[in-house]
């Protein structure tokens, strides 16, 4: 199996899952923050739903400048469920297609990732599509899950059974 192979089976797997938290989310409460310093609902569903345009960048772009970014800030408005299943189905579409075509040799270069002279990361880029991508949409999507308990909406079984569903495996 080639790398990309390998990332695209976890891909696959978190995508789905984050589709899943995503179609819960609840169209009436953009601003609920479980804290002051909580990201609001709105705000973070559509951080999950574009967080595979972070990976294409990883896969595409020789590296990333926090302190002077190439690529334009997209922004985080929630409007309609919808929407927001809309943007996570087109920007992982991107994201699979890139990473299904990029070889071994590519996605075992060094990645550079800083925020202008401080360096934040510099490993190969598979390393960086799991650590910067993976984990992060993993972390953000748990997140959503805490905001739909919160607000005594059902929350999906994604790596395990959850309160209110079964879990089913993954079959591919």
């Amino acid at each position: 199996m080639t790398i990309a192979e390998i990332l695209l089976q976890d891909f696959d797997i978190e995508i789905s899952n984050t589709r899943r938290t995503l179609e819960r989310v609840p169209e009436d409460q953009n601003d609920f923050k479980c804290h002051d310093k909580s990201m609001p609902l709105g705000k973070l569903a559509m951080h999950c739903a574009t967080l595979p345009l972070f990976g294409y960048y990883i896969v595409e772009d020789e590296g990333m400048d926090m302190a002077a970014p190439k690529r334009p800030h997209i922004p985080l408005v929630f409007t309609t469920r919808e929407a927001a299943l809309q943007q996570l189905d087109e920007a992982a579409a991107k994201c699979r297609a890139s990473l299904a075509a990029a070889s071994d040799e590519h996605l075992s270069a060094p990645w550079k990732f800083s925020y202008g002279e401080m360096l934040i990361s510099n490993v190969p880029r598979s390393l960086t599509f799991r650590q910067l991508f993976f984990n992060h949409m993993v972390h953000h999507t748990a997140q959503l899950g805490v905001y739909l308990r919160l607000n005594d909406i059902p929350v999906p079984a994604l790596y395990g059974p959850s309160a209110d569903e079964q879990w089913t495996p993954p079959t591919k």
